[in-house]
């Protein structure tokens, strides 16, 4: 079953080009990831601390082999000190 996933991540404003480049090398490693069948990264207009990634995964497996990648674990490390709050994330399924 594909896995259709949407993350809400928030940067402290001091480190929003820190934690933006983070994101952008997740964005260019994942896409080559053979589970991955979109994943892109938006920013807000109105909030320029606020990134969201849109998702969609060929199954759980490869998600789960994602999430053991060290550009994951890198941006993993920055959630406690340079993001706002934890990300939302939200797993879900076409219907």
């Amino acid at each position: 079953m594909k896995i259709y996933l949407t993350a809400i991540v928030k940067a402290k404003p001091v480190f929003k080009t820190e934690v933006e480049k983070v994101l952008k090398n997740m964005v260019l490693q994942t896409q080559q990831e053979a589970a991955c069948e979109l994943y892109t990264l938006h920013q807000s207009i109105e909030d320029k601390n606020t990134f969201v990634f849109y998702e969609i995964w060929k199954n759980q497996t490869g998600l789960n082999l994602h999430n053991e990648q060290n550009y994951i674990k890198e941006f993993v490390g920055l959630i406690e000190e340079k993001l706002q709050e934890n990300p939302l994330i939200f797993r879900m399924k076409l219907i």
